[in-house]
């Protein structure tokens, strides 16, 4: 099963009326291998079908994002962008001077993750991890 057919499968199995703007919009975000914000969105969606309009992609975004079908994130650069929800956690390390978002995982992170919450007297039960970098080559 593909990305896309997992969106629209998750859309139908919530009830949501799925219009051809929508599942445009839909495919969109399952073929983005970044984390778009809704004017990108808009500007890869408006190339497939030229009447969807912005205010269509910002509605879409937030129905999506509501029925917990994609992910906000917020990585300080002034727009939420967005990402189908994982299968699998992993985190993120944003490059300051490009915007670019590399996902990771490690376990050895995860594990500290627990232990600290563990020594402060919690069960750790969900968590975000958002690591902002500069290239160590970096001359600035």
């Amino acid at each position: 099963m593909t990305k896309h057919t997992d969106i629209e499968a998750q859309c139908a199995a919530k009830g949501m009326r799925m219009t051809e703007q929508r599942r445009v919009i839909a495919r969109v975000l399952s073929s983005s291998e970044d984390h778009p914000d809704v004017e990108e969105l808009y500007r890869r969606s408006v190339k497939i079908d030229d009447r969807i309009s912005i205010s269509t992609v910002y509605r879409t975004v937030k129905l999506f994002e509501d029925a917990g079908i994609i992910e906000r994130h917020d990585f300080r650069d002034g727009r939420s962008r967005y990402e189908q929800m994982p299968e699998s956690h992993h985190d993120h390390l944003i490059n300051l001077r490009t915007g670019e978002v590399i996902e990771f995982q490690s376990e050895e992170i995860e594990r500290l993750q627990a232990e600290v919450a563990r020594k402060l007297g919690y069960k750790l039960v969900d968590h975000r991890l958002e690591l902002y970098a500069i290239p160590l080559e970096d001359k600035k």
